[in-house]
């Protein structure tokens, strides 16, 4: 069984930065932090702060995102606006991501010569799998149109360790059911047990299982975030245990974190920002 619930990407590009819009740019920094501010939404001055902007330029901004329904005002606190919203609904989840990532996740593929995954954070904090590549010498593998849709239990997951560690403890008892499912003998089951896991795979800052979901299975996961730091994706390889032990780990996540970073570049380039 191939372990994945989601993924995210770019290709590092030639493009002339004379055709971009750093305004543009700066407003959708905007908008993403206030994708991480409170439901009361927040102020000019605390936006500004947060993305490291003058206040004019965050207000002026936000203004204009106002006038056009990407943000509202309330009480002179901005959210998300209602037009931003209605696009959403529209829009199809991470239509075109999937091609500017591949690169990556091949490029992981073929130096471990492993199964690779990249799965975005989507809503209602599911890993929605976006890129897969997989090793030449391993044969079966589930391929990407197989695993839409598919996903793995967050407890028993290397990338569902990462993206529950992003949470508060609270957040993490509502959105696990009750009783946590044990998978195989070395699956983690005790509440208390995986919230000092969680701890863990924070002070790391990657997850790893290992005959957790599926004896003979180990995976490794690291955290893809956005400009702002958030988590935006998750980044995953899993291998067969008899081939790829414990001893790989620390290879596998200096190559992942390297990738991981060169995603948030690509993604979210901060040399826009001036």
């Amino acid at each position: 069984m191939t372990e994945t619930t989601g993924a995210v990407g770019t290709t590092e590009s030639a493009e002339p930065t004379d055709l971009v819009n750093k305004s543009v740019v700066k407003a959708a920094r905007l908008l993403r932090e206030l994708a991480r501010q409170p439901a009361t939404g927040a102020t000019a001055s605390t936006l500004a702060k947060a993305v490291r902007m003058s206040r004019p330029t965050a207000f002026r901004l936000l203004h204009s995102l106002e006038r056009t329904g990407l943000v509202d005002r309330v009480n002179n606190h901005y959210v998300l606006g209602w037009e931003l919203t209605r696009l959403g609904q529209l829009a199809v989840p991470f239509a075109g991501l999937a091609a500017r990532v591949e690169p990556y996740v091949e490029e992981l593929a073929d130096e471990f010569n492993e199964t690779i995954t990249l799965s975005a954070v989507g809503s209602g904090n599911r890993l929605e799998l976006v890129a897969e590549a997989a090793g030449s010498r391993l044969v079966g593998a589930a391929g990407l149109e197989g695993m839409v849709g598919k996903q793995y239990p967050l407890h028993a997951s290397s990338s569902g360790k990462v993206l529950l560690a992003e949470l508060t403890t609270d957040d993490v008892t509502r959105l696990l059911p009750a009783e946590l499912e044990a998978f195989t003998s070395s699956t983690i089951t005790d509440r208390d047990d995986l919230f000092r896991e969680l701890g863990h795979v924070r002070e790391q800052g990657y997850a790893v299982i290992d005959n957790e979901l599926e004896d003979g299975l180990l995976a490794v996961s690291c955290p893809v975030r956005d400009s702002t730091g958030a988590l935006a994706a998750v980044l995953n390889l899993t291998a067969p245990r008899y081939r790829f032990g414990r001893d790989r780990i620390a290879q596998a996540v200096t190559s992942m974190r390297r990738t991981a970073d060169r995603l948030t570049a690509a993604l979210w380039p901060d040399d826009l920002d001036g």
